[in-house]
């Protein structure tokens, strides 16, 4: 095994399963999720996430977080629990290449299917890039073109409200595709409209 120490194994959701939040992503990473079997656990994109959930009053670490100390994403075990909130990928084991192929992206949906229906009280949903919202658009049984993928935007699904965000890759991090100013607004909007964090009371 190239990566003895690493938990290759299919990656399970993290959160609440009452929530009324759901975040998709994209696939595990990996020397990230594949390594840790939590979702955006251990590679770039986990600060900017776990850090503005955190920010938002979506997560929060038990026992009290040391001074210094990063906001949940170096393992496992640190103990970082949701509040209102839950996080799965759109497909369940890293991709060769870091690159899912649209027939495992297919595959998978019937976890995304199953994710969705195992929420009693999920209302809104954030997707991470074109992948994730395609994802979410097949498991809901709407075809690609009743939405399309913009940055910020807001979808009216019927049964749920759909928002975009682009993916909190390293990558997109680096070329300033995405920025902390951006990737908070998408979040904050969508976690007032499921009425959960800090800016809950907020219209």
């Amino acid at each position: 095994m190239q990566y003895p120490g690493y938990a290759c194994l299919p990656v399970p959701s993290f959160g609440p399963i009452d929530a009324p939040l759901l975040i998709v992503g994209l696939a595990p990473g990996l020397h990230g999720a594949n390594a840790s079997n939590r979702p955006f656990t251990g590679d770039g994109a986990g600060p900017m996430l776990y850090g503005t959930l955190t920010e938002l009053g979506l997560a929060r670490r038990a026992p009290p977080v040391a001074v210094g100390d990063p906001p949940g994403s170096i393992r496992a075990d640190d103990g970082l629990i949701l509040n209102g909130c839950r996080i799965c990928n759109s497909v369940k084991c890293v991709p060769p290449q870091n690159k899912p192929l649209p027939v495992e992206v297919r595959t998978c949906n019937a976890y995304v299917v199953a994710e969705l229906d195992a929420m009693p009280a999920l209302t809104v949903i954030v997707a991470l890039g074109t992948v994730a919202h395609g994802a979410v658009l097949r498991a809901l049984g709407h075809k690609p073109g009743v939405a399309r993928f913009v940055h910020g935007a807001r979808h009216d699904l019927g049964t749920h409200m759909l928002y975009d965000s682009y993916h909190c890759s390293r990558y997109n991090q680096n070329t300033g595709r995405l920025t902390h100013a951006m990737f908070s607004a998408v979040l904050a909007r969508a976690a007032a409209e499921a009425g959960v964090g800090s800016g809950a009371e907020r219209p």
